[in-house]
């Protein structure tokens, strides 16, 4: 690929030999493409002249932008490309002959109908990593219809199991479905370019965001199958281990999370409460599971009348785990999180301005992950794109924006 589109820095960073055609819109797919960019990929944003990526009228905005697209997708290179025309397919598959991965999230079928589909692009590329996401994936009696997040989270379980006891169905606070599907997807990607380097082929990546839902449950379907009764909401217990919920204290709740008997009985002598160990309703965990709300209302007993930051301090110092409830606020401004971890990064956005975008959770110790430029305005990259990767001149560029291609 041409140098410019080279990560910006002199650290190498341990995608940087990777291009990535990203055709993803709103969450998952552009989450995704965000990671690979953040170790180095470098990830050119094909959006529809125009109008682009849904994201971009989803709020808050500042100076006219999108703030929720920006975030999404950082470190791309953005240009706008016509697939319904002959002339923007016939530029899409010279792309398509240059890069290591495509990622789409249409309805399964759409990228066949135009005539790009991975039978297709792998004629012109046969080491092409071709990544689809969908609701549903591409194979299956539902894979044709819609899905977005709430969707997937309903028929993932994940509602079901989430919420107050007999209270309705909830939806996780953020878009669970479309960031498990989304980082399953990349997952995927890093799998089959690994097996490229062994075969020489690329291969199709199938990510459904119901079966990244489905998957998360883990343990709920263990206890059924076991059990052959239905999980059912619990609040904030944990239906595998106890004590391990919210705990009501002076100023608000406490995490007090007792993983195992050894933790449990050290915690039961903390708090003065060493009946609780030999207390036939508490013997094992699963009958503390099961008696969860007799011993909360016990423990409750010692952390009603002390702050949370008292209780946080005093259980840690014993070397049990134990931590507050933070809210957003909270979480911007614990230094641990914001500044160590680097979970909160400042940019300049040539629109925007001055902003925040989230960290990468994924640290590669000897390669970083990095914010080596911002998102995209609509198309910002089409001179560059079209100039320094596939040659055109300047007439030719304006004849394309001329024919609406571009």
């Amino acid at each position: 690929m041409s140098d410019g589109l080279n990560s910006a820095g002199n650290n190498p960073q341990a995608l940087e030999d990777i291009c990535v055609l990203d055709l993803t819109r709103v969450v998952a797919g552009p989450y995704g493409g965000s990671i690979l960019g953040d170790f180095g990929a470098k990830v050119i944003k094909i959006e529809v002249p125009g109008k682009g990526d849904d994201a971009r009228g989803y709020g808050p905005y500042k100076n006219g932008e999108s703030v929720y697209y920006a975030n999404l997708n950082r470190n791309k290179k953005g240009i706008t490309l016509n697939l319904k025309s002959e002339k923007g397919k016939e530029i899409f598959k010279k792309l398509v002959a240059k890069a290591d991965v495509v990622l789409e999230n249409f309805r399964p079928g759409v990228m066949d109908k135009l005539g790009l589909g991975y039978d297709v692009l792998k004629e012109i590329n046969p080491g092409l990593i071709y990544a689809a996401c969908s609701g549903f994936g591409s194979y299956g009696r539902y894979s044709q219809r819609p899905g977005y997040d709430i969707i997937s989270q309903g028929m993932g379980g994940l509602m079901s199991i989430t919420g107050c006891p007999g209270g309705e169905p909830t939806r996780s606070g953020n878009a669970m479905g479309d960031m498990l599907g989304g980082m399953n997807m990349i997952m995927g990607v890093l799998m089959a370019l690994h097996a490229r380097q062994r075969t020489g082929k690329g291969q199709r990546v199938d990510v459904s965001l119901v079966d990244s839902v489905v998957a998360s449950l883990e343990n709920a379907y263990i206890r059924y199958f076991d059990s052959g009764q239905i999980p059912v909401r619990s609040g904030n217990a944990y239906a595998s281990i106890a004590p391990y919920d919210t705990y009501h204290a002076r100023d608000g709740f406490v995490v007090i999370a007792c993983g195992n008997q050894k933790l449990y009985e050290k915690f039961c002598r903390l708090i003065g409460r060493e009946d609780m160990i030999t207390d036939e309703r508490f013997l094992t965990v699963p009958l503390r599971v099961q008696n969860n709300l007799i011993q909360k209302a016990e423990i409750e007993k010692w952390t009603m009348d002390k702050s949370v930051n008292d209780i946080v301090d005093i259980i840690l110092g014993a070397g049990i785990p134990a931590g507050p409830i933070y809210d957003v606020r909270n979480i911007t401004e614990d230094q641990h999180i914001a500044s160590d971890r680097e979970m909160f990064i400042d940019i300049e956005h040539p629109v925007i301005g001055h902003m925040k975008v989230n960290g990468n959770p994924i640290k590669l110790m000897d390669m970083m992950p990095r914010i080596n430029y911002p998102a995209p305005t609509l198309g910002q990259d089409n001179d560059m794109v079209f100039g320094d990767i596939l040659g055109m001149d300047e007439d030719q560029i304006r004849e394309l924006k001329q024919q609406k291609v571009i």
